[in-house]
Order: C-alpha cells, then sequence, then structure tokens
C-alpha cells in the first residue's frame, strides 16, 4: 500500500502557487483496508475515503472507461493492482497528473513539469475527448493561470474543438456548468475564461446571449474599444480588480446582453437596452440555474446602470425611483453591489480603466440622506394612510435635492 500526494497540491507546489487543498491516491489497497484503517468512504461512484484525523481525501488508484454521453458516462474500476501511472494517465492536463511520494520525489510520466516550465495546458492522452466537461475545465485553469503566461497547447485546443463541434456540451448537467462557470468568475482573470471558450468554438450550447455581444458596435465617444463583446470582457476584468463578489461579477457578465438584441440597423445606439435585456439576463440565469442573488442583483445592474452612470444628472425624484426600485432601504449592501458592478462596467473601456466614478459616491450620499428622513415625525405631525407615504416620498426628494444644492 503506497499513497501519493497527486494533482492541484503538486501542480501548485512546484509553480509557487497558493495550494488550497490536498488530494491522495492510494495504490495496493482495497475498500477493505481503508476501512480497516479507520478511513470513513465517502465516494459514490469509486472509492474515495477520508483520512480519521485530518478529514483529507485519499481515493484509491482507479481508471475510467467510456460507456455513455457525457461527463457521467465513465465505467470506473479501481483495484489493488490499479497502477499509478495507469490512475494518473486518466487526468485531464499533464500538469495535472504528477504524483510526489512521501520521500518528496516527483512521479511524473506525461511530462507535467516540462509543460510547467513551458506555461503550456496540454492534455494527457486523446481520452481527454471523452469527458466534455474538460472544455470548461481548460477554460477556467487558463483564466487561473493566466497571470503566469499559460496558454492551450494546438493539439489540445484542437480537442477542444472536436468536444464542441460533437455536441456532447450540450449533455452537460447546469449544475456543473455553473459550477465551472461561477469557479472562473472567481479567478484572478475571469474573462480568459469566455475568451478562450470562444476560441474552443464553445460558447453555443450554453453561453449563445453572451457570444451574440461579439461584433456588435457601441458609439466610438463613449466605447473606444466599439466591440461590445470587449467591452463586456473588459467590464468583467474590471470587477475581478475591483476584488468583487461572485454576485457582483456575475452582474458584470450579463449587463448588457440586451444589446446583442438590438436590430443592426440601429447600431452602434442600443436605445432602450437595459430593459430589453432583462428576458435575455433571465433566460441565461435560468438556463444555469444561477443563484437567486447572482440573477437578482444582475436584473438591477442590468435595469439601472445606465440611471447610475447618470447619477449627476438625474432629477432628485428620479434618484429616489432608483433607490426604491432596488429596495436600497432593506437592501443596502446589494445596493452597493450594484454600484460596484457600475463601476466596473465605467471603466471597462479603452481608456478610461483609472477614471473615477463619483456616481457611485453621489447615489451613496443620497440613499444615506434620504434614509435619515424621520417617518415617525411625519406620523407625529398628524399625517395618516397614504399621506403619509406621499410626505416620506416628498421628505426624500427633498433630501437629495439639498445634496444637489450643496454641490
Amino acid at each position: 500500500m503506497q499513497v501519493y500526494l497527486v494533482g492541484g497540491a503538486v501542480r501548485d507546489t512546484l509553480l509557487h502557487h497558493p495550494v488550497v487543498e490536498r488530494d491522495y491516491v492510494v495504490v495496493g489497497a482495497t475498500v477493505k483496508d481503508m476501512l480497516d484503517r479507520g478511513f470513513r468512504q465517502v465516494g459514490k461512484d469509486f472509492p474515495v475515503f477520508l483520512h480519521p484525523k485530518t478529514g483529507e481525501e485519499y481515493a484509491l488508484a482507479r481508471t475510467e472507461r467510456k460507456a455513455g454521453q457525457g461527463y457521467t458516462g465513465f465505467v470506473c474500476e479501481a483495484g489493488a493492482d490499479v497502477t499509478l501511472e495507469e490512475d494518473l494517465q486518466r487526468r485531464d492536463l499533464t500538469i495535472n497528473a504528477m504524483a510526489q511520494d512521501a520521500d518528496g520525489t516527483i512521479i511524473d510520466p506525461y511530462k507535467g513539469q516540462q509543460d510547467l516550465e513551458a506555461r503550456l495546458l496540454r492534455h494527457v492522452s486523446d481520452a481527454f475527448v471523452e469527458d466534455p466537461l474538460r472544455v470548461l475545465r481548460v477554460a477556467r485553469f487558463a483564466a487561473r493561470y493566466h497571470q503566469y503566461g499559460f496558454d492551450i497547447a494546438p493539439q489540445t485546443l484542437s480537442l477542444m474543438r472536436s468536444i464542441s463541434e460533437s455536441g456532447e456540451l450540450a449533455a452537460l448537467s447546469p449544475e456543473r456548468v455553473w459550477k465551472e462557470t461561477s469557479r472562473a468568475l472567481m479567478e484572478p482573470h475571469p474573462q480568459v475564461f469566455f475568451t478562450v471558450l470562444r476560441r474552443a468554438h464553445a460558447m453555443q450550447d450554453w453561453f449563445a446571449e453572451l457570444e451574440a455581444l461579439w461584433g456588435v458596435p457601441n458609439p466610438a465617444r463613449w466605447h473606444p474599444e466599439i466591440d461590445t463583446g470587449v467591452h463586456t470582457m473588459m467590464v468583467l476584468e474590471q470587477s475581478a480588480r475591483l476584488n468583487a463578489t461572485l454576485p457582483v461579477r456575475y452582474a458584470a457578465l450579463v449587463h448588457d446582453l440586451g444589446k446583442g438584441l438590438t436590430p443592426p440597423q440601429h447600431w452602434p445606439s442600443h436605445r432602450g437596452h437595459e430593459k430589453s435585456g432583462l428576458k435575455a439576463i433571465k433566460a441565461f440565469s435560468d438556463r444555469l440555474k444561477v443563484p437567486n442573488e447572482c440573477r437578482d442583483l444582475a436584473l438591477l445592474v442590468g435595469e439601472f446602470h445606465t440611471h447610475v452612470h447618470k447619477a449627476l444628472q438625474l432629477k432628485p425624484a428620479t434618484v429616489l425611483k432608483v433607490l426604491n426600485r432596488c429596495d436600497a432601504w432593506r437592501k443596502p449592501q446589494r445596493f452597493e453591489e450594484l454600484l460596484l458592478a457600475c463601476t466596473a462596467d465605467a471603466r471597462g473601456r479603452t481608456g478610461f480603466e483609472q477614471t473615477p466614478y463619483p456616481q457611485a459616491a453621489f447615489f451613496r450620499r443620497a440613499l444615506s440622506a434620504a434614509a435619515a428622513v424621520d417617518v415617525q415625525q411625519i406620523i407625529a405631525d398628524g399625517h395618516q394612510g397614504k399621506a403619509i407615504r406621499d410626505k416620506l416620498e416628498q421628505a426624500r426628494i427633498a433630501a437629495i435635492a439639498a445634496l444637489n444644492d450643496a454641490d
């Protein structure tokens, strides 16, 4: 029975990248051997165990054989006779197919160290094409390691395109697609995930509304980068630079889907794209089964980002309308996330990356001033029923107007 550290922990140690978790593979053991040593079995499709003290994952060495469609269509075989090399061979990329023994020796049968040095994401074997999820995984790794200069090996990109063109991506479950997408969104360079998927011809099945943005022009005066797809990737990049949460990054990704619906004869104008894009954001979110907090913020950003951009020109009553529609009173943190997404949108343009965004500060002040209005005093003044709401609205509008006068 031999135990090896495998996969990401070996890769990231060699790359001097933070190691998040450690996984181990056990060679020459059976399920009974593991249970006798106090390990707790958790794997259903193949034997995975939790260490009785550390809680780290230990898996029996196994092989995989394609037997059906999609990423679940595999027959796994684990046994004491499966070698370490056989276990490593089933992995996706060479940089993920290395192991380390207890003495620190690296076992690298598929030249993962060589590819680390060359900054290449390269498949281990032609069996790569058997699992369509690997298209998304490779794109995610590209987003994670972009800062180190990694790119995809031409042969691997060719296999990714073969998978995309086979139709097998459509067989993936929404849950798995969202898991990979959400993890990619939280990487240091999330925009790379989507640029890689475009290179791999892998957008149509799950990200069609997003793919439709490339080739759609914006007015050059406001968008020197012109292309809406390029702008969207720049906004996503800015959201990462702002260290934004997942809901903010998701909102940044889909905020302009309405521009993909603008009739070409109206280009480069996109009047009304904010409202027209809401249906597309809902469809996109439903397809990927996006969590409610991500979808809800995305819908608000989609509808109101132009209002926020024009904050300094809006009438006080319109400012209050935005605060009301966004439920900023009960959900101030979500409103703050909306402002952060709008900041990323404003900076996600060529030449505007470092531009100050006073609109966000103005809306924060407006929210604070309007929230400070004392509704109890309105009641104490003798107002009742609908009159209370009317007086509250008037007082809040006056408070916001006073900010303009002060400026």
